[in-house]
């Protein structure tokens, strides 16, 4: 109990310095989550139309997964230094599948009589693909999108190993000082980021599914 206290304790004494980590680290995650989108729904749009590529892609996005955080932080550094950019490149490597493989599925797994009707109706591809196959996949890739949101948010803890900034910061000074009420309360607003941020994208993709594939 003391030691929560002296976490809270923390917060009221020092709450500028952990706003403007919590700032450091919204900026880093949405930095990230923003080019993780587009190079996801881009290839994930891309796999659909080249089956070999979509087995390479998702092979190669699968593999980085088996490297450790820590390591790939490491290999960053000495090819780009330490800083913000190479941590918003490991951010967008591990991120990367989530959105990939979603993107991919739902956009795969349209009904084919859908597809069918459409063509007979003489929709072209871009109308195929943004009037039906981008709408009818949303719930999936949005859970896709979901994700790697909250994925990205927890590894942006370690970007601070690296000079980046965000809560990792305290996580770290913690740590390094042996002062575990530091590193509890960095690892806390994390958590309660993750959190709150999961319940907002449950809520609207809820709602996508229910506007889409009516009641579930």
């Amino acid at each position: 109990m003391a030691l929560i206290g002296q976490v809270f304790q923390l917060y009221n004494e020092r709450r500028e310095f952990f706003l403007g980590l919590i700032v450091e680290h919204f900026i880093l995650t949405v930095t990230a989550v923003f080019i993780i989108t587009c190079i996801g729904l881009i290839t994930g749009i891309l796999m659909i139309r080249n089956a070999f590529l979509a087995k390479v892609i998702l092979r190669l996005t699968s593999f980085l997964y088996t490297i450790p955080s820590i390591a790939l932080f490491g290999f960053l550094v000495a090819i780009t230094g330490i800083g913000y950019k190479s941590a918003i490149i490991a951010l967008v490597l591990y991120g990367i599948l989530p959105i990939i493989r979603n993107t991919y599925v739902g956009l795969s797994e349209i009904d084919e009589q859908i597809i069918e009707s459409a063509i007979a109706m003489g929709s072209t591809s871009r109308q195929m693909l943004f009037r039906i196959r981008l709408p009818l996949a949303l719930p999936i890739i949005f859970s896709g999108f979901r994700t790697m949101v909250i994925m990205t948010i927890a590894l942006g803890a370690i970007a601070s190993f690296i000079g980046a900034g965000g809560l990792g910061d305290a996580i770290w000074r913690g740590i390094t000082t042996n002062f575990p009420a530091m590193t509890i309360a960095g690892s806390l607003l994390i958590a309660v980021m993750a959190i709150v941020t999961d319940l907002i994208l449950e809520l609207i993709e809820k709602r996508l599914r229910e506007r889409i594939l009516g009641k579930v």
